[in-house]
């Protein structure tokens, strides 16, 4: 690989989607691309035992699925990066145990699915893999009681909160399928000092930008260069004060666009408010919806622009801003 401008990575032999896997649960299968997912759950327990080994099981389902559609073994996979929303990533740690392969765990919040996407890519395009797994997770009901309220508390949301999915997204990444990665951008930590919990889109907003235009800038390309620009969970407050970043800099993207998190469920008959976001949200959305269009043609040319608020129940407690980050990849069947 190599860097283009400042920021950008250029594979030379771009390593590949292999296989993907997308499982939803509940109100996933009910929205506007239930019929994406590989797999849909009615029982969002899994018949676990709590919502955190709940959300375990979601991931190891999706590993299982995309490593079976891929032909291969786990111990075919060198290696998996995962990760999550909870303390210690510890749905990828007991979701993905049994696997055995060499784990690799990744924070990035929302924007998880991007950023073990890139690294997958990288491992790949430098040798130390031949394969490996990008995987992550989130579950409604695990990060109500981690970030804001349990659900039994029975609290109002706010206009401006988004509806955590509760979904997981799986992809095996190797040589010689037919979406390739291309570009890969690995986003700055951006905090304009954003404090509230239940407004994602404005703390991810600028990360969003200032990733999407770096990226633009690094390759001398345009939004109307490509079918689609996927951003990760910015929701409808996040989207529109994107666009304003955007072209207080010259910079117009609305005609590509599209967040994952307006994308997963219709907002008004679903009743997620702004919309949705978590770690497996994005994911899902790529993993179903998106990587399907390009391999049925509909799609060509996309950049995912998966958007994370990388704050803590600590972090919040204590008063601090919500710093966000935003990964870039460049994904095309050209």
């Amino acid at each position: 690989m190599k860097r283009i401008g400042q920021s950008t990575l250029e594979f030379s032999a771009p390593p590949t989607v292999l296989s993907h896997a997308a499982i939803g649960g509940k109100k996933e299968a009910e929205g506007p691309l239930g019929a994406d997912f590989d797999q849909t759950f009615q029982d969002t327990s899994l018949t676990m035992e709590s919502w955190e080994k709940a959300e375990a099981q979601l991931q190891k389902e999706a590993v299982t699925l995309a490593i079976e559609k891929s032909g291969m073994t786990a111990q075919q996979m060198d290696f998996i990066f995962a990760g999550d929303l909870l303390n210690q990533c510890i749905s990828s740690t007991f979701g993905l145990l049994d696997f055995q392969i060499p784990f690799l765990g990744q924070y990035g919040a929302c924007s998880t699915m991007a950023q073990t996407l890139l690294m997958a890519a990288m491992t790949v395009e430098s040798g130390a893999a031949e394969r490996a797994v990008a995987v992550t997770s989130s579950h409604f009901c695990s990060a109500e009681r981690q970030f804001r309220t349990p659900l039994e508390y029975g609290s109002q949301r706010t206009p401006t909160a988004q509806w955590t999915a509760t979904a997981s997204g799986s992809i095996v990444v190797g040589k010689g399928g037919a979406i390739k990665i291309r570009h890969g951008l690995a986003g700055r930590i951006v905090d304009l000092g954003v404090k509230d919990p239940a407004n994602m889109g404005a703390a991810m907003a600028p990360a969003a930008a200032d990733s999407i235009y770096r990226y633009l800038s690094d390759t001398g390309t345009k939004p109307q260069d490509y079918d689609g620009i996927y951003t990760g969970d910015l929701g409808l407050v996040g989207t529109t004060l994107l666009y304003q970043s955007l072209e207080d800099n010259g910079v117009d993207i609305r005609q590509v666009h599209n967040d994952c998190g307006l994308l997963l469920y219709d907002r008004e008959a679903q009743d997620v408010h702004a919309g949705a976001s978590g770690c497996g949200c994005s994911a899902s959305v790529l993993c179903g919806h998106l990587l399907k269009r390009m391999e049925s043609g509909n799609l060509r040319n996309i950049l995912f622009c998966a958007t994370g608020a990388l704050m803590s129940p600590t972090s919040q407690q204590q008063g601090e801003a919500i710093p966000g980050v935003c990964h870039v990849l460049h994904l095309t069947t050209e």
